[in-house]
């Protein structure tokens, strides 16, 4: 793992054998939010930036929804694909960017999971769209976790504790401290689920709330529009 700039901006990647993935910063107020002219500009620049043809997102509804990325635009919080030379990403601003990368069947997959995505299991269907669609296996899954708002700044209401201890996929879980939810643990759990070797979870240890540095986009902290973009692409 290491940070690099490109033109002032702070980016943190994972380089792999045949794949990237790369987590975008708040630095120099680098923003993704592509609802402004800034943010579709900063999108464009992927492209000539990390050398890549198409930069492939979802119109993003906290849901469960997996979609085979086909270059049109879907409401769904999770793509894949096995296309080369094509970033596919998620938005986040304390949610939980998760990036897979299948390294024998050269396949790779982009997920956005907030509360109610982890609750719904959106990285266990994301996984599973990759077994069906690429033959995937857990064991050949490198996983990166990206920045979000983690347990020492993630208090949720009442009802969303009860929901997580009253889930059936977590109820062996140890997921809070006071009302403070652990998203890491779940996102981790369903990894193992899936037979993902810990050695290959990558785990980017940054809070979006109270990380100084490097800054972070955090909704919850500043209530203003700036998105983070983490993406994945095979070389």
């Amino acid at each position: 793992m290491e940070e690099f700039l490109i033109e002032n901006y702070k980016f943190i990647k994972i380089s792999l054998e045949e794949a990237e993935m790369i987590f975008s910063t708040a630095e120099n107020n680098l923003d993704f939010n592509k609802g402004t002219e800034r943010g579709k500009k900063n999108l464009e620049n992927i492209k000539s930036w990390f050398n890549v043809e198409k930069v492939g997102f979802a119109d993003q509804v906290h849901g469960d929804s997996v979609i085979v990325y086909d270059e049109n635009t879907y409401e769904a919080d999770a793509l894949v694909t096995d296309l080369k030379h094509i970033a596919i990403g998620v938005f986040t601003a304390d949610c939980v960017p998760i990036l897979l990368y299948d390294k024998k069947n050269k396949a790779i997959a982009a997920v956005h999971s907030g509360w109610k995505g982890t609750f719904e299991c959106i990285l266990l269907k994301a996984i599973e769209k990759m077994e069906e669609k690429f033959g995937t296996k857990g064991a050949d899954i490198i996983a990166a976790i990206g920045p979000h708002n983690r347990q020492c700044c993630y208090e949720v209401g009442e009802e969303v504790v009860s929901k997580f201890k009253n889930c059936e996929t977590y109820k062996n879980i140890d997921l809070f401290r006071g009302r403070n939810l652990s998203m890491i643990d779940c996102i981790k759990y369903q990894l193992e689920l899936k037979g993902v070797i810990k050695s290959n979870v990558h785990d980017i240890n940054i809070c979006t709330f109270c990380s100084e540095d490097p800054v972070m986009h955090s909704y919850r902290k500043n209530k203003n529009g700036g998105r983070m973009f983490s993406f994945v692409l095979l070389k």
